[in-house]
């Protein structure tokens, strides 16, 4: 990876957020972008996310999911894990935005509702949205790389990343964490 997706810092976070909060569809652009933060999914698998991926026999969110073949990219199949952050935002948004159909997809766009996005607008979206934000060098990918960043700097091993992240190489996972100077004196203090 020569070019990296910026890895958002806090401010950054909530800069988006807060952003996000003054627009049209608020709720569904809230949850999208944490959903990708947080499950650290490809802009290919949040696009092509249904109802039934993530809603339980009961309509609540599942605390793990798995994506199909289709839905991934190099069309492996794997388990996101579903932590209690983005369970409690994916649940309000479908409280918001309850399915018509299980099959529809998670996230509508405004012209074709139940079709919902597919991966090249939704990589436009997240750049339009980070440019409007301010936020330099932002990408679809940026939520993804920024999550596995913030893991490794709470001490999570990379084999553990590579796992969540569906890697194939534990060397594609270990371009993804961007070490920073309050990682490097987190590290010497150990010492």
């Amino acid at each position: 990876m020569s070019k990296q997706a910026k890895v958002l810092t806090a401010q950054e976070i909530r800069r988006v957020l807060d952003y996000v909060a003054t627009r049209p569809h608020a709720e569904r652009n809230r949850a999208m972008f944490l959903t990708m933060l947080y499950a650290m999914l490809r802009v290919k698998e949040c696009a092509a996310l249904r109802y039934a991926d993530v809603l339980d026999a009961e309509g609540k969110i599942k605390t793990e999911f798995y994506l199909s073949a289709e839905q991934t990219k190099g069309r492996k199949g794997g388990v996101v894990f579903v932590s209690e952050k983005l369970r409690k935002e994916l649940q309000s948004y479908v409280r918001a935005f309850p399915p018509k159909s299980l099959s529809d997809k998670l996230f509508y766009s405004q012209k074709r509702p139940s079709e919902g996005w597919n991966s090249n607008t939704l990589c436009q979206f997240f750049h339009h949205l980070f440019r409007n934000c301010g936020i330099s060098g932002g990408s679809s990918h940026s939520p993804r790389r920024t999550g596995i960043t913030n893991l490794a700097d709470k001490g999570v091993s990379v084999r553990v990343l590579q796992s969540i992240a569906r890697h194939a190489n534990i060397s594609t996972t270990q371009c993804y964490i961007d070490v920073n100077d309050a990682m490097k004196r987190k590290a010497v203090e150990l010492v």
